[in-house]
């Protein structure tokens, strides 16, 4: 019974691996015709604070290729995660109480929107000040022309940092769910929080206090926020209690 069932969790798995590969290389496909325009779309924020005359260049080979194309994957990525989260959620759902799965669907779409945010704040504020400070301090002398392989992994680093670090909100609930922590907790350790938030800042985003800071606020922000809302839900825990 015990091989069986096991069996069946494997083909289980199987298949939300198969439709989630799926639903990715058929978003990938869909965008290849646009992945010169995607990458253009990226470079934005540091195409307009280039010097004039100045341009990105591409010092490998198959950079002009593999540099939109990587991008378009990783686009398509991130557009099927609502889709991907889901199918985890299809996965562990049967494992799941009544009450576990009311709180599991808000959290996926939370989930979802607080990763989007992350990245739209990190190309809407966080690279157009971070390229404004890097382009302004180059020495008289020097010409700025940026490698678009190395831009492309320099700006995905950034939004993987900034869409993981908004996740926070959603990260605290589901310690205060499992029992790990309280929000008292969490209100006593925040000291510490607001210094390891800095230091997180400064190993994820450039050597700067630009970058360091646009990160280390928001994910302190976003503490308090997880803080009011792991209240709210121990409390409303507490009222449906016999």
């Amino acid at each position: 019974m015990q091989e069986a069932g096991l069996l069946d969790h494997l083909a289980a798995l199987r298949k939300t691996l198969l439709r989630s590969v799926t639903v990715v290389l058929l978003i990938f496909v869909s965008l290849i015709y646009f992945a010169r325009d995607l990458y253009r779309w990226l470079a934005d924020p540091l195409m307009v604070h280039l010097p004039e005359g100045t341009s990105m260049i591409a010092t490998d080979v198959g950079a002009p290729f593999f540099a939109p194309f990587k991008l378009t994957l990783v686009v398509a990525i991130f557009v099927a995660i609502p889709f991907l989260l889901h199918q985890v959620w299809r996965f562990i759902a049967p494992a799941l109480y009544e009450k576990e799965k009311r709180l599991v669907v808000p959290l996926l779409i939370s989930s979802s929107l607080l990763f989007y945010a992350g990245i739209a704040f990190a190309y809407y504020v966080v690279l157009p000040l971070a390229f404004a400070f890097f382009t302004s301090m180059a020495p008289e002398g020097i010409t700025i022309a940026t490698d678009i392989s190395s831009y492309l992994d320099f700006v995905l680093k950034i939004f993987f940092a900034f869409g993981i670090a908004f996740e926070i909100p959603v990260a605290i609930l589901l310690l205060v769910w499992s029992g790990t922590v309280t929000p008292q907790s969490l209100r006593d350790k925040r000291p510490y929080v607001i210094v390891g938030v800095f230091v997180v800042g400064m190993f994820l985003t450039p050597p700067d206090v630009i970058s360091q800071t646009l990160l280390a606020v928001p994910m302190w922000l976003l503490y308090e926020l997880g803080i009011v809302l792991a209240g709210l839900y121990t409390k409303k825990t507490k009222e449906e209690q016999p």
